[in-house]
Order: C-alpha cells, then structure tokens, then sequence
C-alpha cells in the first residue's frame, strides 16, 4: 500500500516539472513573435522611405515646370511679370510715363431726337389734283428722281395743252427767222414758250418730262397727267393718302428723310449755354451706348416755359439706333478745363473682379504690375482715369499681351 502511494507521489510530481519546463519555454516564443512583428515595421519604415523619396522626385517635377512657365516672363507670388528688352520689342509694349493734362469738362443734359430738317422734304403738290396710283409705300428706302406718285389735274390739262401751242408756234417762228417775221411776233412766241413751259413745271413736271411731252408729236398727251418723284435720297415716313382722294395744292403726302444723320436736341441753362462752342465734341448716350457727336448750332432764344437754351448737335445714325422722339443724354465738352491723366483706351483693362486696372511698370525696368483706377470717360479712343499718381510708368501699347502674362502666372500659381 506504501509502494503504490509512493509511486503515484512520483508520478505527479515528473508531470508538475513538465509542465513547468514547457511554461519556461513559452516566454522566449512570444519574445521572438514581438520582435519578429517589429521586424516587420521596420520594413514598413523602409518603404515610407522609398515613398518619401518619390516626394523628392515630385519637387523635381514642379522645379521644371517652374523653368516650362518662365520661357514667355518670369512670375513671382505678388501678381509680377518679368519681361526682357526682347519680349517687349516683340510684342510691341509701350510704357509712358503719365502727366497731367489738359481735359475738357462734360456737361450733361437732356435731349431729344430729332428729323435732320436739312436732310428732310416733304412731297406736296402744287396744284389741286387726284392720286391716281402710289408706286411706293410706308416705310420704303427710296432714291434720288424715283417715281412716288401719279396724280391727274385738269389745270394740268390745261396748262400742258397751252404749252404744247406755244411750242408748236415758237418753231414755226424760229424758223422762218427775223427777216421774215417782224420783232413784236418773234417776241411774244418765245414768252409764251417760256411762260407755258415755266407754268407746267411749277405744277410738278421735271425738264425731262416736258421735253417727253414736247418731242412726242404724234400722241396727245395733254392729259393732266404728271409725276411726283422724289427729290433726295431716304426713307418714307409719312404716307398721309389713298389712292383716288382728291388732295389739295400744299397738302403732304409723303415726308422722306435721310437717317443717317439725325439731329439731338439738348436743353442748357443760359449760363452753361455760354461755355459750349460749335463743334465741341458730345457724346451721345442712348439705350446704355454712347454715340460721338458734334454742336453744330447753339440757340439764342429762351423757352418761355423752361427757361433754357436748346443746343442742336448733328448725330452720325449707323445701323438706324436713333429714332425721332427718343429721349437721350447728352455729354457736351465744354470751355472750362482741368487737368487730368489721360492713356490710350487700350491700356484700360478689365480684371478678373471686373475692375478697370492699368499696368504700371514697377521699380525694374520690364517689371509689371496691375494696379486698379477709376475710368472716368472715355472720348475718341482716350481714357479719362484717376486712382494714380502722376509719374506712373503705364502700358500704353501691348498692354493685353503683358495682362496675358500676368493671367498665366497666377493660373500656375493657382495650379500648384
């Protein structure tokens, strides 16, 4: 009984010292796991290495491409653009140094539109008579001498039938000559000649007409019949008849007028009326558009109404903007002058925000800058502006190209 007690104490204890000798050797196992993981962030490192020399390569890369921007002007992060005396010669850029001068004052005043009553007629006819057709209508652009209307008259009638004897007589006279016919018969065949032919022509027949009429011998054509033709070049604005009304001597038909050219007229007080002089310079505001014009009459009665001086000035009308009775702005150069700064209106450029700036030529020669001022005017291709000192050294010529360069500076910029 003491054996077997003996042998199973022995037993158990072998197999608590086994199990203690395999627990020894575990801690060693997981130490070499730790490391073996920490190997492997190491290797991890090793590869953030090699990304980080890939960052290098990147550095390199925009290095060059800094060089690619620099072949049209060298460019820097304050909005600069470097050109050489080459690149300047090339793109003909001007710089001029900016002095006050001289610059007439603007008046604005209100104006309305207006017939050029020189460039204006109104078809009438002379004598009392019927419309017996139109050949244009409202609104048609007609010529010189094109037929507007056919009207018929017995006055007419008449008065081409008197002709039509005194010529026949004249002919007889002028041949037979002043040996055979005695002076008095002579005489008075060749004033009624002129008399009736006078009469038909201020009741509206043209010379060609008449002589039509003369040199047709085998026809009557003492009908009444005549021709209202139009004696300028323009448009048909009134048409104030039908065909087969009985009109009146004096009564308007027609009224043709040449639009190229229109009046405005402005009304100034009698004091700034004194410092506009014919043919100061005026621009014309209309629909947001400005049109350069010229004074070309100056009134000097007052309105009894308003009490103010109406200032005529002749308008070019291109592509038929202007119209009778619009109302419209005028700007009138006047007497009184200031100093101001003036540049090409090329120089003037928008910004990106829409700003109007100038390029100023920084302390470098071939250093540009954009610099924002205030357009005041511009007038026959010059710009008023102000937001600069005098002595800036301004753009004047190729002033695009040098913004263009501006521009792909700061888009590179912008890219990085």
């Amino acid at each position: 009984m003491k054996i077997k007690y003996y042998l199973s104490a022995l037993m158990l204890a072998m197999l608590l010292s086994a199990c203690g000798d395999e627990h020894a050797e575990n801690p060693a196992r997981s130490d070499h796991e730790t490391t073996g993981h920490a190997g492997e962030h190491d290797g991890h490192d090793e590869h953030a290495g090699e990304e980080g020399g890939h960052a290098d390569e990147h550095d390199g890369h925009d290095e060059h491409a800094g060089k690619e921007g620099g072949h049209a002007g060298e460019h820097d992060d304050e909005g600069v653009v470097r050109l050489n005396a080459e690149q300047m010669k090339m793109a003909g850029v001007v710089v001029t140094t900016l002095q006050l001068q001289p610059v007439p004052q603007m008046l604005r005043a209100p104006g309305e539109v207006k017939f050029n009553a020189y460039k204006t007629v109104k078809i009438t006819p002379r004598i009392a008579a019927q419309v017996v057709g139109r050949s244009v209508k409202l609104g048609d652009e007609v010529k010189k001498g094109q037929l507007l209307l056919t009207l018929s008259s017995v006055e007419m009638a008449e008065a081409q039938g008197a002709y039509l004897v005194a010529q026949r007589e004249w002919e007889r006279v002028k041949k037979l000559g002043r040996k055979v016919v005695s002076e008095r018969r002579y005489t008075e065949a060749k004033v009624n000649w002129e008399q009736a032919r006078g009469r038909i022509q201020a009741y509206g027949m043209t010379l060609a007409q008449i002589n039509q009429l003369k040199n047709n011998k085998d026809a009557i054509l003492a009908n009444g019949i005549f021709q209202l033709l139009a004696p300028q070049a323009g448009r048909v604005l009134h048409d104030n008849f039908i065909v087969g009304e009985r009109v009146e001597a004096g009564q308007e038909l027609m009224v043709i007028a040449d639009e190229s050219n229109m009046w405005v007229e402005a009304r100034v007080t009698p004091n700034n009326a004194g410092k506009i002089m014919l043919g100061s310079e005026v621009q014309i505001i209309a629909n947001g558009e400005k049109i350069p014009a010229k004074v070309s009459q100056i009134n000097h009665t007052l309105d009894e109404t308003t009490r103010t001086l109406a200032v005529r000035i002749e308008v070019p009308n291109k592509n038929d903007r202007l119209h009778p009775g619009m109302f419209v702005t005028a700007q009138i150069a006047i007497a009184d002058e200031t100093q101001a700064l003036i540049v090409p209106e090329a120089a003037v450029l928008r910004s990106p925000d829409g700003d109007w700036q100038v390029l100023v030529e920084q302390d470098e020669a071939g250093e540009f800058k954009a610099r924002e001022i205030e357009l005041e005017r511009i007038t026959e291709g010059q710009a008023v502006i102000s937001g600069i000192a005098p002595g800036a050294r301004v753009v004047t010529e190729g002033a695009f190209f040098v913004q263009s360069e501006l521009a792909k500076g700061g888009f590179e910029i912008h890219n990085h």
